[in-house]
């Protein structure tokens, strides 16, 4: 809790930021760079599905990062819902529009690589209804911050976000507790990954630079909100007239 709560002093976070928001950016580009290279011209073809594997770096990463946002989203809203920290909503907030983008990205790209095998672009399995239904949860809740007054829009978001997370470990072990077109999880296993080396390292530096990149997005969105917040309380309110008029 050290670092959150150093940071969270938004002079001392934008202090922060100042450094870590170009870092974030410069090593996303760059991670992207080497990702794509090595993911579209470095890596093998599958014997089975040839070109189409190589949707597999970009839908896998996206992924996990619609996850991870959503994690970020949940816990910053337990910080914000206990404790009443003011940057906490504004991290939230930041992440959730990235975090919308990064789902969508996984609902398009996985039907684009599972087309060729299942012979649809969709099929209401565990994994796929579980991540649209994330969809759904991360448009309540940007609706939520878009509908509401700031302090009862933060308390019902943060609310949501929390209820909302139990659908993560669903999403990660829907593969395993019902019958799914999924495969299993090759990255994950600490044992003895499936994928091979030439597939594995490409689709962990694309991992990595989505990372960054979803590290960037929300540390824009904050600074922006923390500013937006800054110049609203300096904005003078007009004064309340009355006039009278005589009988």
């Amino acid at each position: 809790m050290g670092i959150i709560s150093y940071l969270a002093n938004p002079a001392r976070f934008l202090r922060f930021s100042k450094i870590a928001t170009p870092l974030f950016g410069w090593l996303a580009i760059i991670g992207l760079g080497i990702g794509l290279y090595l993911s579209l011209i470095g890596s093998p073809l599958e014997e089975e599905q040839g070109h189409t594997v190589r949707i597999m770096y970009v839908h896998v990463p996206a992924a996990w990062c619609a996850m991870a946002a959503y994690t970020g989203i949940a816990l910053a809203s337990l910080i914000s819902f206990v404790w009443r920290h003011s940057l906490a909503d504004s991290a939230a907030r930041a992440l959730a529009i990235p975090g919308a983008v990064f789902t969508a990205l996984t609902l398009i790209t996985g039907s684009l690589w599972g087309r060729p095998d299942w012979g649809t672009w969709w099929q209401w399995d565990g994994r796929m209804t579980s991540v649209l239904v994330l969809l759904f949860i991360y448009i309540g809740y940007i609706a939520i911050w878009n509908i509401a007054e700031r302090k009862i829009a933060a308390r019902l978001a943060a609310i949501l976000a929390m209820v909302g997370w139990i659908n993560i470990p669903i999403i990660k072990y829907s593969v395993e507790w019902w019958n799914t077109l999924h495969q299993p999880a090759t990255v994950s296993k600490l044992s003895a990954p499936s994928a091979t080396a030439e597939i594995l390292w490409p689709l962990m530096v694309m991992g990595l630079a989505y990372t960054f990149l979803l590290g960037w997005m929300a540390l824009r969105g904050i600074e922006a909100e923390l500013v937006a917040l800054k110049a609203a309380r300096n904005t003078p309110h007009s004064p309340a007239t009355v006039t009278i008029e005589p009988a």
